[in-house]
């Protein structure tokens, strides 16, 4: 290391600033706000554009869905879509179907979501259907898991 290395390290302004500056980390976020046309669109998407720390907007009128990506933090952006539009918006609560163990559970089935999407599981644990014993015993009869399985030939 030499003498020139040395002293851009002491005269080095960049390192001492980021430590004392915690950033935010790039996010994803999406939100269920009800869309119905496109003047409902421009001002959603006016009221989110203007927010410090937006990169990007990207609004899907049908699945009634905002996603933003950004430096931004998901509660200030429910609330600014709240107050600006004067809509209701509350986080995307809904995962693909796939991803689910029971898709079709009392708790988790929900008439409203888009195609291909139920109720996140998580929000709504003490609401899922439980399997009776009976129920339990088939499933697991011809389950792949189950070494004991009945096997079609």
């Amino acid at each position: 290391m030499g003498a020139l290395d040395h002293f851009s390290h002491l005269f080095d302004c960049s390192t001492s600033s980021s430590k004392l500056h915690k950033r935010k980390q790039l996010q994803t976020v999406e939100i269920k706000v009800k869309i119905d046309c496109e003047g409902c669109e421009r001002r959603v998407r006016k009221a989110v554009e203007g927010m410090k720390g937006v990169k990007q907007v990207d609004i899907q009128r049908k699945a009634h869905k905002l996603t933003v990506v950004g430096y931004v933090e998901p509660a200030k952006v429910v609330s600014r879509v709240q107050h600006r539009t004067g809509k209701k918006a509350e986080l995307w609560p809904y995962v693909p179907y796939d991803e689910v163990a029971h898709p079709y559970a009392a708790g988790v089935y929900d008439r409203k979501a888009p195609a291909g999407y139920v109720r996140n599981p998580d929000q709504q644990v003490s609401q899922l259907g439980r399997a009776s014993s009976l129920e339990v015993r088939y499933t697991t009869a011809f389950s792949d898991e189950n070494p004991t399985a009945c096997s079609i030939m």
